[in-house]
């Protein structure tokens, strides 16, 4: 078996946010999806949606199959990459969210002469986790045409072989919000990661808006599951501490560095000889967390978001379209991927969907 199929076609009303940008382990579902499948097969595609998925991030490049059957299902999808490869595919659902690589290869490799292999559990067949041959087209086809979208049905005409499974957990579907909760408390649960954190920084010009663009954007990115510390820039000097306060006698009576503690919260307050780099504070403070945010470095930062509006007064944005990852603005510019002031929501998933390439600086 040479193609392994990852099933991003789905609405996912449920959940009230595309599936694939849900993050889990500091990887959005489609990442994690189609690594679980290049690891096992030659050849890797994704079913999209007719129109196609506008943006499939770090996951670009992957052969790209939308649905050529009217409607939003997985048996649409199914049918569409057999009408497209014409042989044996095996096919994942991107909210998945604890793929198995052993069984993946067991039923690869169980097919036989049957037409479709899938695991079941406690008798009930788990068809988005299965092979299936180029025979099932036709009886899919015909389900399709009369307005049948489960995938069971076509299985009365066709030759199903399963493989018994124990193990229910494997086939966690993150289909609604209490999905995905138990999703992360197993994966928090599981080996911790070792992923240096994402980082990306929004820059712009004074008075554009940077400080109220990272307020929209911090509740957006934690909506996705995305565990998320930000830094600000001060070009000055400044005091955190208070004069008086004890933590502050003990700076003031010569500790190089100090921490305030308490049940709720710490505080570092150290002394630096000079000023410490953007990527210097995300690698000695934040290695915990699976994405940075930064305002401001518009100079250095490495992954920049600009922000341009008209208001504020200035002629041209500060980076040219090839100096910013993306352009959140107002104003009739051009940029490969532009978002309107108001639109956190798709900006956080534009940058879930590359926390992967975001680790590289």
């Amino acid at each position: 078996m040479r193609i392994g199929v990852l099933l991003a076609g789905g609405k996912g009303d449920r959940m009230g946010v595309d599936k694939e940008v849900l993050t889990l382990g500091g990887r959005s579902l489609l990442a994690r999806g189609a690594s679980f499948l290049q690891a096992l097969f030659p050849r890797v595609a994704i079913s999209v949606p007719a129109g196609g998925l506008a943006d499939l991030g770090d996951a670009a490049g992957l052969i790209t199959v939308p649905d050529s059957f009217a409607g939003r299902s997985p048996l649409v999808g199914i049918a569409s990459v057999l009408q497209r490869f014409q042989q044996p595919v095996f096919v994942s659902a991107v909210d998945l969210a604890f793929p198995d690589a052993h069984l993946a290869r067991v039923l690869a490799g169980s097919l036989g002469d049957a037409d479709v292999c899938l695991p079941q559990v406690d008798g009930l067949p788990e068809p988005l986790f299965a092979v299936y041959s180029p025979t099932c087209l036709e009886p899919m086809r015909r389900l399709l045409e009369r307005g049948e979208n489960r995938i069971a049905a076509s299985f009365p005409e066709l030759q199903v072989r399963t493989v018994a499974v124990d193990d229910r957990a494997q086939f966690l579907n993150v289909n609604t919000p209490a999905d995905f909760e138990a999703a992360q408390q197993l994966a928090r649960a599981a080996a911790p990661s070792f992923m240096r954190p994402a980082l990306v920084a929004v820059v712009g010009k004074s008075d554009s808006g940077k400080t109220t663009l990272v307020e929209r954007l911090l509740p957006e990115l934690l909506r996705l599951g995305i565990r998320v510390a930000s830094v600000k820039h001060d070009a000055h000097s400044f005091e955190i501490d208070h004069p008086g306060k004890d933590s502050c006698r003990h700076g003031a009576a010569g500790a190089v560095a100090y921490v305030v503690s308490s049940p709720t919260r710490v505080a570092y307050v150290g002394t630096v000889e000079e000023e410490l780099s953007l990527t210097e504070i995300v690698e000695r403070f934040f290695s915990d967390m699976e994405l940075v945010v930064a305002e401001g470095y518009k100079r250095s930062a490495p992954n920049r978001v600009e922000i341009f509006r008209r208001a504020a007064g200035h002629a041209d944005p500060l980076c040219r379209p090839d100096e910013s990852l993306a352009l959140v603005t107002d104003a009739a510019l051009e940029h490969p991927h532009r978002f309107a002031l108001e639109d956190a929501t798709g900006l956080a998933a534009f940058i879930a969907r590359r926390l992967d390439s975001l680790r590289e600086y």
